[in-house]
């Protein structure tokens, strides 16, 4: 076994622990480790991100359900209208030339990295049982379309989508929409890779040996989830993301324009810092901080 596919391996168990946890991240975290590190090529790193994390989400969703935290009729309502976007997604993306994917990827993990940062509001999740709203079927109807269409297109942007869509459309606890995101991301994911396969080929000897790795960490992330903070996760995940989505944009640019992008991400992401702290009480910066201060007692 070699260097790099041992390290391609160890990377893999990051990707299940980020599905386990988080509900989301999978793709964010496969397609650039299969590129970069495994050397796949754009379309065939997407395409088989989708069969990673489709699998890995499949076996994740089973730990979240015997702790009562997936709502089947939810998630598979939205992962039938995902699953149609994502295989019209994935017809899409064989046709489209794979720096171009790889700058919409780039873009979505930037995108995604801003979400993650700002993290969730916490409602109905402090263990009461969930608020048991009416569906607006045609809205999840097309927001699963939606989802599932970028999922399919560039292999990335599920789970952080779809958690909130479910929190807000269903009523669900977070808590409760992370494991029924699980039920809608493997959907989709198996959806939008039938569309890859009618235009890509698989190395299917490293993808099955990634998709395992995903699911060891993925079965240890379904363990840890609720018992670390996740706030702190987020935010350290969030940053990580940024470093990588400016990375991958970074390599895609041309070259002169490269310390261009990379001063403009930095600029951007120091002057929403800036704006969050000084502007916004409810900065999740600096919560922690708030939390501190607020634990002192205040003199009698």
């Amino acid at each position: 076994m070699t260097a790099t596919l041992i390290l391609v391996l160890a990377l893999s168990v990051v990707i299940g622990l980020s599905l386990g946890v988080l509900g989301g991240g999978g793709s964010i975290l496969t397609v650039p480790i299969l590129v970069y590190v495994a050397g796949f090529e754009a379309k065939e790193a997407i395409a088989a991100s989708l069969f990673v994390v489709g699998i890995t989400s499949a076996v994740s969703v089973l730990s979240h359900a015997r702790g009562g935290r997936v709502v089947w009729r939810t998630g598979l309502i939205f992962g039938a209208a995902g699953m149609a976007g994502a295989f019209v997604g994935g017809l899409l993306g064989g046709h489209i030339p794979g720096q171009i994917l790889l700058i919409a990827f780039a873009v979505m993990m930037v995108a995604t990295s801003i979400a993650m940062l700002r993290g969730r509001k916490k409602k109905n999740d402090n263990g009461a049982a969930p608020v048991k709203h009416e569906l607006p079927l045609g809205r999840v109807l097309l927001d699963g379309a939606v989802v599932g269409l970028i999922t399919g297109l560039v292999g990335a942007g599920g789970g952080f989508l779809v958690v909130p869509a479910l929190a807000l459309l269903g009523g669900l606890p977070m808590s409760v929409a992370v494991g029924t995101s699980l039920v809608v991301i493997a959907m989709k994911s198996f959806a939008g890779l039938a569309g890859y396969l009618t235009t890509v080929q698989l190395d299917w000897g490293i993808t099955l040996g990634v998709t395992a790795a995903a699911i060891a960490g993925s079965l240890i992330g379904s363990k840890l989830a609720g018992r670390i903070p996740e706030a702190a996760l987020r935010k350290a995940f969030g940053l990580f993301v940024l470093a990588m989505g400016t990375f991958v944009l970074i390599q895609q640019a041309p070259a002169d324009l490269r310390w261009f992008i990379a001063a403009g991400v930095a600029a951007l992401t120091a002057t929403t810092a800036g704006i969050c702290w000084f502007f916004i009480s409810s900065c999740p910066l600096r919560n922690r901080s708030g939390q501190r201060r607020s634990d002192i007692p205040s003199p009698a």
